[in-house]
Parts: structure tokens; C-alpha cells; sequence
């Protein structure tokens, strides 16, 4: 048969799993890094610096 494991503690454990690296950018501290692949705002014609956190993918974006 299988084993048996509490409940309480696989609650736990997938709560654990889901917010893994999360938790730090809901309190406000991502972990920017720039992204290369687009440099240049075709609307305003502007170079610009895209911004995305490591852990979320949330972009921030600001000119040069």
C-alpha cells in the first residue's frame, strides 16, 4: 500500500512550493536584471531600459 502522510503537512509543503521566490518581490524586493532584447521605443523614438525581475517577470522600464 502507500504511505500515509498528514494532511497538515502536505498542505504545507505545496504552500511552500507555490511562493518559492515570490514572497521577497510581494514585499517590494525583486531581483531586477536587464533585459537585452528590445532597446529602442519605437513610438517615442527613444532608446529605453526594460527591466524584468528574475523571480516574478515584472517589467520595469526607463529612459536612457
Amino acid at each position: 500500500m502507500a504511505d500515509i502522510i498528514p494532511l497538515a503537512k502536505a498542505r504545507k509543503t505545496q504552500r511552500k512550493k507555490k511562493a518559492s521566490g515570490k514572497t521577497m518581490c510581494k514585499s517590494g524586493f525583486h531581483k531586477w536584471t536587464i533585459d537585452q532584447s528590445k532597446q529602442f521605443d519605437v513610438r517615442s523614438g527613444r532608446l529605453v531600459t526594460i527591466r524584468r525581475c528574475e523571480r516574478c517577470a515584472e517589467t520595469r522600464t526607463t529612459l536612457d
